[in-house]
C-alpha cells in the first residue's frame, strides 16, 4: 500500500510540475487494467483465482530540445489488484534523448533481444507467455540503450547492462538485435530479426524471428537457442504463431517447444479468442496447455477475462 501511495505522490508532482509547460507532450498518463477468472489443472491442485496480467499505469513524455533533439521519459509500474501486499513493481523507467539518429536512453527497459521479438507472441503476460518456457525476456535495471532510426527498413537496437553496483560477482552484458519491416505489421507486411545476448543475467541465448500479414491472417515463427554462460543447461526451442481477424473477434494459436540438452523437453499449446467490445476495450478467452517431460507433469488453464486501456 505504501509502495502503491508513493508511486501515486511522484505521478502527480510529475504532473503538477509539467502542467505549465508549453508542449503538449509534456506528459501523458496512460495504462491499462487487464483481470481474468482463471481455472488451473496443475495435477495435484485444481484450483480457480482472479489473476491480473500485466495491469499498469505511467507516465511519459516528450521536450523539443536545440540542434533537432527531444528528450523523452518514461516511468511505468505494474499494478496486481489480486495481491493483498507487494501490489506495485517497476516497469519500464528511464530517461532518454531521441533525434534523426535514433534514441539513446538509460535507466530500467526491455533488452533488444527481448524487443526483438515484436508482436509475435499473441499471449504475452499470460500463461503462455515465451518468457516461461525460454530465457531472454528481460526488463533489466542499470543499462543503456540504443535504437537506431530506420535505415530502408533496417533498425539496429544495442542494450548494454552495466555491473550492478551492490553485486560485486555481476558482470556487464550485451544485447544485440537488427530488423527488418514493421513488428506491429502495420507499415509493412513482413517483419524479420536476428538478435544475440552475451552474458546477460546469465544465459547467452541466439533468436531468429520472423511474422508475416496476409489479408486478416498474422503468422509469426522464432527459433531460439540459449545456454547458461558457464554451457550448461543448453537448449533450444521453436515457436509459431497464428492470428485471424474476423469481424470484432480475432481467433488466436500458438505452439512453442524447449528441448534440453538431456532430451528432456517442454512444449506449451494455446488457443484463444478476442472480442473487441470497443476502442480500448476487449474481453478474452484461452486455453493453455504445458506438457513437461522432465517431470512428466501436465498443466491447463483456462481464462475469461477483460481489458480496458486509457
Amino acid at each position: 500500500m505504501k509502495s502503491l501511495v508513493t508511486a501515486t505522490l511522484i505521478t502527480s508532482a510529475m504532473f503538477a510540475s509539467f502542467a505549465q509547460a508549453d508542449d503538449s507532450k509534456a506528459i501523458q498518463l496512460y495504462g491499462k487494467a487487464n483481470l481474468a477468472v482463471v481455472v488451473a489443472d496443475e495435477g495435484v491442485d485444481t484450483y480457480s483465482d482472479i489473476k491480473s496480467h500485466a495491469s499498469r499505469f505511467g507516465a511519459k513524455g516528450e521536450f523539443k530540445l536545440d540542434n533537432g533533439l527531444t528528450a523523452l521519459y518514461v516511468y511505468e509500474w505494474q499494478v496486481n489488484p489480486d495481491d493483498k501486499k507487494d501490489n506495485l513493481t517497476a516497469r519500464n523507467q528511464y530517461l532518454g534523448v531521441k533525434g534523426n539518429f535514433g534514441e539513446v536512453v538509460i535507466g530500467r527497459i526491455d533488452t533488444a533481444f527481448k524487443k526483438s521479438q515484436g508482436k509475435v507472441d499473441l499471449f504475452s503476460d499470460y500463461k503462455a507467455d515465451i518468457k516461461n518456457l525460454w530465457e531472454g525476456e528481460n526488463r533489466l535495471a542499470d543499462v543503456i540503450n540504443f535504437k537506431s532510426a530506420s535505415f530502408n527498413g533496417f533498425k539496429v537496437a544495442a542494450t548494454y547492462v552495466t555491473e550492478a553496483s551492490d553485486d560485486p560477482e555481476a558482470k556487464p552484458g550485451v544485447s544485440l538485435a537488427v530488423s527488418y519491416g514493421d513488428e506491429k505489421l502495420k507499415k509493412s507486411d513482413t517483419y524479420f530479426a536476428i538478435a544475440n545476448d552475451s552474458e546477460v543475467d546469465g544465459v547467452d541465448a541466439t533468436r531468429f524471428v520472423a511474422s508475416i500479414k496476409l489479408d486478416q491472417l498474422k503468422l509469426g515463427a522464432i527459433y531460439q537457442t540459449e545456454e547458461k554462460v558457464d554451457g550448461t543447461d543448453e537448449l533450444d526451442g521453436i515457436f509459431v504463431s497464428a492470428a485471424y481477424k474476423l469481424g470484432s473477434a480475432t481467433l488466436k494459436a500458438q505452439y512453442q517447444t524447449a528441448d534440453q540438452d538431456m532430451g528432456a523437453n517442454k512444449t506449451s499449446t494455446t488457443l484463444g479468442v478476442d472480442y473487441k467490445l470497443g476502442a480500448a476495450t476487449k474481453a478474452y478467452t484461452w486455453y493453455s496447455r504445458i506438457d513437461n517431460d522432465i517431470d512428466g507433469s501436465d498443466e491447463g488453464y483456462f481464462a475469461l477475462g477483460l481489458e480496458q486501456k486509457f
